[in-house]
């Protein structure tokens, strides 16, 4: 079993959690997705977070789900378990299982009620301890959504206390110099290197991969798109790799949409034959005949453009 460490680069998909169009899960879907992903190029991917609506679903689903993608994930596809909890002893519990059943690491967001940063450090103090020093984490810092600002100096603060914490999932917007001052922060004599994987839909993502990020960790609905513009970076062509970017960029954008994101991004899925159906649990979002029509404008749009500028539409 391979884990994931202060070095993992390239790009884990943020995967969505099929439902079927009554609401049920839909596990067989789930076989579909890790299908589509692998063949876009992924490293790996994360599940159960913010897109894979892990809030919506009970414990047993949440079980359910995890091991249905990691028993579909193929060896050296590195696996991801979202494990953030409002209880300490659910997140340790599920972190484990996850690690037992195959996981590459857990990724932890902080809980809102955290309201300073000396808060910070001893709630994840509290979760490494109960996780067992064996399992690697993510620290995923998203203070849009979990309304808790965490510092550059406390993030790696965190990674000098607790050496499994090997990763940053970086969503903090603006977030651009926080991320400069966490790639120039560590890898140094005092704080250990730290992977840095970029979140928010990838609106970014030339911008943070020229600030040293080692990839992506966002769920963008053409996950080639992610895998090419980081293969290019990586290869020195980063005009290459803007230009590519630059051609996707109208539909990066209208995918991070707050709130109607998600159903778009299921939407699309769901017709490139990676799940059966773009239900998303209420409450959410249902797409209406113009949201479709636009939707179908921009795939159109971006099927003409991305082979010009050198990309590719996986199968």
């Amino acid at each position: 079993m391979t884990q994931i460490d202060r070095h993992t680069a390239g790009v884990y998909v943020i995967a969505a959690t099929p439902f079927a169009d009554d609401g049920a899960l839909d596990l067989e879907s789930i076989d579909s997705l890790v299908d589509s992903y692998i063949a876009a190029g992924c490293d790996g991917m994360t599940i159960l977070g913010v897109m894979g609506e892990a809030m919506k679903l009970a414990a047993d689903e949440s079980r359910a789900v995890m091991r249905r993608f990691l028993a579909r994930a193929p060896k050296g596809f590195e696996t991801i378990v979202g494990v953030s909890a409002p209880g300490l002893d659910n997140l340790a519990r599920l972190g484990q299982e996850a690690m037992e059943a195959g996981a590459a690491g857990v990724m932890i967001a902080p809980i809102p009620s955290l309201a300073t940063e000396e808060q910070v450090l001893n709630y994840y103090a509290q979760a490494c301890a109960m996780l067992g020093e064996d399992v690697p984490v993510c620290f995923q810092d998203y203070p849009q959504l979990t309304g808790v600002k965490v510092s550059a100096d406390t993030i790696l603060e965190l990674t000098r206390r607790h050496p499994q914490i090997v990763m940053l999932k970086h969503e903090d917007c603006p977030g651009l110099n926080k991320l400069t001052r966490v790639r120039e922060g560590s890898g140094t004599e005092s704080t250990p290197r730290l992977s840095i994987l970029c979140g928010n839909g990838g609106l970014h993502l030339c911008q943070e991969l020229a600030r040293g990020a080692d990839g992506a960790m966002t769920g963008f609905a053409f996950p080639e798109m992610m895998v090419d513009v980081v293969r290019l970076h990586a290869e020195g062509k980063a005009d290459a790799a803007e230009d590519l970017f630059d051609a996707w960029l109208p539909l990066v954008r209208h995918e991070v949409q707050p709130g109607l994101g998600l159903a778009l991004r299921k939407e699309t899925l769901r017709r490139r034959g990676a799940i059966k159906s773009a239900k998303v649990r209420a409450p959410g979002p249902k797409l209406t005949a113009a949201d479709l029509a636009e939707l179908d404008r921009l795939i159109s749009r971006a099927e003409a453009r991305v082979p010009a500028a050198g990309g590719r539409l996986a199968a």
